[in-house]
């Protein structure tokens, strides 16, 4: 039997209305882009574990693909950001909504044993935060 291997996940790719500012947004988040990316057509990071996060203009996606649109509505896509610990949660949610950015859903302790808040980047996707809850004794 000849199997053909399967197609390996790679990339999560985001359009952005505006590029600067989606680098910006990430950059805040501790993702590495190329300095002067901010004037490019396609900018790509490298992420933890070989996957890598592409921001592509609107612009740049009209260019080879002149119907698409922007979908309208939000939570088409949800991107999520381990933090050091729940205090850590904390003072990324504010150094983000401090900068001007949407916070959604501020931190709080959720049932499934973590710390967890959500914010909007410059596009309104969802990019939530959380760290493990430290067990209690009892």
């Amino acid at each position: 039997m000849n199997a053909t291997p399967a197609p390996q996940f790679a990339v999560v790719g985001l359009a952005v209305s505006d590029l600067a500012a989606s680098i910006a947004f990430y950059r805040r988040l501790g993702i590495e882009f190329p300095e002067g990316a901010e004037h490019e057509p396609h900018v790509e990071a490298e992420l933890p574990g070989g996957l890598r996060l592409t921001l592509d203009p609107e612009s740049t996606i009209r260019a080879f693909h002149p119907a698409w649109r922007a979908p309208t509505g939000g939570g088409r896509v949800g991107l999520a950001f381990r933090c050091e610990s729940p205090a850590h949660v904390d003072a990324v949610y504010e150094d983000l909504v401090g900068a001007g950015h949407h916070g959604e859903l501020k931190p709080w302790d959720a049932f499934w044993g973590q710390r967890y808040a959500s914010v909007h980047d410059p596009d309104g996707n969802g990019v939530d935060l959380f760290a493990p809850l430290p067990e209690t004794a009892g």
